[in-house]
């Protein structure tokens, strides 16, 4: 699988585009200088104690008061907590002593908030979801620093190893070396991309990771409660640093700022991927050179067209998405329903997997597949749906088809989802109406027509259009009417109606009788 990131660096946002083999799976709009983002660090203050909800409202700088439950103080919050007590006393003695105090009890994970924490107290706090409609951000008290190969936990014993890394020798080999050289009360998460790592990278990166939390605590004495300690990396080089590996084939960016950003930083992390950066400066947009414009228009509207007819009908609601497939005008073949119930399903979970990580969407994902009698073929479908969220960084959980052939996703969402429009406003009505957008009907007519040379084995066909797509069809030496006439083996015939409004279309036989499919 080959990767390209594009990077479209605008005056407000800086949109940055995934691809894999050539098709759009993940969108990244970045708010430039934008003040609360996943991973930031705070010192806070304790707003209100809800006992009802076993949880607190933390002050951490927001229009809205962050929100922590109990669950997410972390089993070693009494330990932060007494240090950050300390601190205040002696910060000095505070930041020589974190590998020698003692650690306190774990906390008691069935224990109340209100036993532990008061209105007014000051509390160290990680975003772990930003703000998203009305609520706002959700933090933990649990502390993670992170690096490209490991991740850093302070007050903690703990190593961990990403499960991806399979090797057990090599799982040895690497908790090993990080035992060897982890300091007294941090902990460390080794990550899937440290696999085969020299003992002095990941040397250097540890303590490039402590020296980033020591540099955040004393911080705390210089700053009044909320106050931001410690900022994650823009998104860009957050990607890069999670995403990075031999499979990227190019970034490319249109700002040289940016450029030289990216640069600075893959020299850091990845200096042998230098080379595959480029600087865009062609006179046309970045993503209409790349054909990203096209793809996004076609990707995010409520209707998600699959091959041979079938579509997606992509609904949200308060409490959940609910995503409906159809197996539309989708010829049989002489195949029967179920075979084809099958293909259809098997192309939507596909679709459906990229969808979920192209906007981002989360929470509860209920999807109604085409009914399958075939208990094997369910399993099949529930197979794949796994193998195609593979991918997918964020946390799910993927339930069996049910009886009534639903199936149920649950994806964790840290991040507003992306929407985009992809309605266009109408030229023949003057602005009145909304249409679909027009890059999606050129798609519509070649699938229309491939139809027609499959299900009528007819030669020769005319396509009767609007003048304006008339002159899109037949314009150039090897135009798209040349084109399609060549790949599907038959004499077209492009002419105009100016009476047609301008998404109107017609095919008609050699005696001038309308096709109809």
């Amino acid at each position: 699988m080959e990767r390209d990131l594009i990077i479209n660096d605008e005056q407000e946002f800086k949109t940055i585009v995934l691809l894999e083999d050539g098709k759009l799976v993940e969108v990244h709009k970045e708010k430039k200088n934008k003040e609360f983002s996943v991973g930031d660090i705070f010192i806070g203050k304790v707003k209100k104690v809800m006992n009802s909800l076993n949880a607190a409202f933390v002050d951490i700088g927001y229009e809205k008061d962050a929100f922590l439950h109990y669950n997410d103080l972390g089993f070693k919050f009494q330990s932060v907590n007494r240090f950050l007590r300390n601190y205040h006393q002696n910060a000095t003695d505070a930041i020589s002593e974190i590998e020698n105090i003692t650690l306190l009890p774990d906390l008691n994970k069935h224990g109340k908030i209100s036993e532990i924490l008061t209105p007014g107290q000051k509390i160290l706090v990680q975003i772990m979801k930003e703000p998203i409609s009305s609520k706002g951000p959700r933090i933990t008290a649990e502390i993670s620093i992170a690096g490209r190969n490991l991740v850093l936990l302070p007050f903690s014993q703990k190593v961990s190893i990403s499960q991806k890394i399979k090797e057990q020798e090599e799982r040895d080999r690497l908790r090993q070396i990080i035992r060897s050289i982890k300091p007294n009360n941090y902990g460390i998460i080794i990550r899937t991309v440290a696999k085969n790592r020299r003992v002095s990278i990941l040397d250097e990166e540890l303590n490039e990771l402590k020296n980033k939390w020591l540099q955040l605590i004393q911080k705390i004495a210089k700053v009044d409660a909320p106050a931001l300690l410690l900022s994650e990396l823009d998104q860009t080089s957050a990607l890069l640093r999670d995403l990075l590996n031999n499979s990227f084939n190019s970034i490319t960016v249109d700002s040289k700022k940016t450029y030289n950003e990216i640069k600075d930083y893959l020299n850091n992390i990845s200096p042998e991927s230098v080379k595959i950066l480029k600087y865009y400066q062609g006179n046309e947009g970045i993503f209409e050179h790349f054909g990203i414009e096209r793809q996004i228009k076609t990707s995010f509207g409520k209707i998600v067209n699959l091959k041979k007819g079938a579509y997606l009908i992509i609904e949200k609601t308060e409490a959940l998405i609910v995503i409906d497939v159809n197996s539309g005008n989708k010829s049989s073949n002489s195949k029967d329903q179920q075979t084809n119930a099958f293909e259809v399903n098997q192309m939507a979970v596909d679709e459906i997997a990229r969808q979920l990580r192209l906007r981002d969407l989360g929470g509860i994902i209920v999807i109604d597949l085409i009914d399958m009698y075939d208990q094997n073929n369910r399993n099949e479908i529930y197979k794949r749906m796994k193998a195609a969220m593979q991918n997918d960084r964020a946390k799910h959980n993927i339930l069996p088809i049910s009886k009534f052939g639903l199936m149920q996703i649950t994806r964790q969402r840290i991040r507003p989802e992306i929407e985009i429009e992809t309605v266009e406003m109408c030229p023949v009505c003057e602005g009145t109406g909304q249409i679909q957008p027009t890059a999606f009907l050129v798609d519509e007519i070649e699938q229309t027509l491939k139809n027609i040379v499959q299900e009528k084995k007819i030669k020769f066909t005319e396509l009767r259009v609007h003048p304006f797509l008339y002159a899109f069809f037949t314009k150039g030496l090897f135009s798209k009417r040349l084109q399609w006439s060549f790949k599907y083996k038959i004499h077209l015939k492009v002419t105009q109606n100016k009476n047609f409004h301008l998404l109107e279309y017609e095919f008609f036989d050699a005696s001038g009788q309308n096709v109809q499919l």
